[in-house]
């Protein structure tokens, strides 16, 4: 039952929100309390698409800084706010511009692939961006003849290597830290004791190949396990017919899972899957965002240019 304290928190955040002519966004990993007060939530590019295209003068999103980045990046001429500038990605981290320039200085003529999930320095020094949805029909659109540098996450690179069959794909050997932590070990216990279930897995998660050989085994059905992005994930759960679904992802995505099907129980591979970026953004720090304005998000516009041709060739491709 909603307690009086959250219908007045929620008032008030619509309220600035329509006093500010702003925009509420909300990543699928956010806390349920924020996911429920956004105008719109999904995944990073597809919330970045919605900013793009609104008359909103303000954005407001919630999620983690590169998300913030991207929305500035499609919406120059919007101002852009988080509720904390310091909610960052251990995936974003785990590559710079200096050292995908030096990267690329090692494989003249190669084309750069780079996950959203980077910052708009990474960005700018990209030829294609790709989501997790569209990572292999980003690389399927390469001549198979030319090498392709895949950054920075090492399991959406190597789930493109199994899709495509191709062997000149080099992979930066970053990762998400919550979703690597979604181990092996940690699917096979979750389908041992839900023998029952259906699967769905984030490519992102070290367990995607573990569960692919346990399809080839026979321990999980090929025909009950699907590799998914986040918008995949949703638009399988409005689909299922299964009484439970294990979700190999970051535990926010329950939320919006359990939403789109309540007769289906969602449950977690791995319940400590929490990303602590993500909690970052609570309902405090959201309301002080409205009412001070802060804290603005600043790309700069050379950068800014860069980054966005690398979107906009993957925004071309589809997804």
């Amino acid at each position: 039952m909603t307690t009086p304290t959250q219908t007045d928190w929620a008032a008030e955040v619509r309220r600035l929100a329509d006093e500010r002519n702003a925009l509420i966004l909300a990543h699928n990993y956010q806390l349920p309390a924020i996911q429920d007060i956004a105008h719109h939530v999904g995944d990073s590019l597809g919330l970045s698409r919605i900013a793009a295209d609104t008359d909103a003068d303000e954005i407001i999103f919630c999620g983690v800084h590169f998300m913030a980045e991207t929305a500035k990046i499609l919406s120059p001429d919007k101002r852009v706010l988080i509720p904390d500038a310091n909610a960052g990605c251990s995936l974003a981290d785990t590559i710079t511009a200096d050292e995908l320039r030096a990267w690329k200085a090692e494989h003249p003529g190669a084309v750069v692939v780079s996950y959203v999930n980077t910052t708009a320095a990474v960005k700018a020094e990209t030829d294609i961006c790709c989501t997790s949805s569209n990572a292999v029909d980003v690389v399927r659109s390469i001549p198979e003849d030319t090498e392709v540098l895949f950054c920075p996450d090492q399991f959406l690179g190597a789930h493109v290597q199994r899709e495509t069959g191709r062997d000149n794909i080099h992979l930066w050997s970053g990762e998400c830290h919550v979703h690597a932590d979604i181990s092996p070990a940690g699917l096979r216990d979750a389908v041992q004791t839900h023998a029952d279930a259906d699967l769905f897995i984030h490519p992102e998660c070290g367990c995607t190949t573990s569960a692919l050989w346990m399809n080839s085994t026979g321990d999980i059905p090929a025909e009950r396990t699907h590799v998914l992005s986040t918008g995949g994930m949703l638009g399988a759960a409005r689909n299922t017919k299964a009484g439970k679904v294990l979700v190999a992802t970051e535990i926010g995505m329950l939320h919006q899972l359990t939403k789109a099907n309540p007769a289906t129980e969602f449950l977690p591979v791995n319940p400590e899957a929490a990303c602590p970026f993500m909690q970052m953004i609570t309902p405090d720090k959201l309301l002080t965002c409205l009412r001070e304005g802060t804290d603005e998000i600043f790309v700069d516009p050379e950068i800014a240019t860069r980054a966005r041709r690398a979107v906009e060739r993957m925004i071309a491709i589809g997804g």
